[in-house]
């Protein structure tokens, strides 16, 4: 296996996506540049488990909306507002549930290039507020 040397080397990606073959792509994707994919997680409860584990410090998340069965991603969204972990949407739903916390969250419409996912996780990187010790 090769040394990473992307622009996210390090960086430990929480992804929750529900669709096997979309996540496969991006957990690629993210991890040729260098990010720690962690999960990834196709619903609640395994991501909640990922999010509460001591070993799965999280830099950032990128979030499904929809996880099928009529479950949301929203009660990670509010797991991860709580512990100040930025995250996107990355979602083919056009719509955003009517909270403030969520709405002002960036967002990716599927169908995502490569170039997109990583552009908007370096930007959310970028921007994120530095850790305290």
């Amino acid at each position: 296996m090769h040394e990473a040397t992307g622009s996210l080397v390090g960086c430990r990606i929480l992804l929750v996506e529900d669709e096997y073959l979309i996540v496969e792509l991006m957990s690629e994707w993210l991890s040729r540049a260098g990010a720690v994919v962690v999960g990834p997680a196709p619903n609640v409860k395994r991501a909640i488990e990922l999010i509460e584990g001591e070993e799965n410090a999280l830099d950032i998340a990128v979030l499904d909306v929809n996880l099928g069965q009529g479950k949301t991603a929203y009660p990670i969204a509010d797991r991860l507002n709580e512990l100040g972990v930025p995250y996107l949407f990355a979602t083919g739903d056009v719509r955003i549930i009517d909270n403030p916390a969520h709405k002002a969250r960036p967002r990716l419409e599927k169908p995502i290039s490569q170039g997109e996912l990583i552009a908007a996780v370096e930007k959310l990187l970028a921007d994120r507020p530095p850790r305290i010790c």
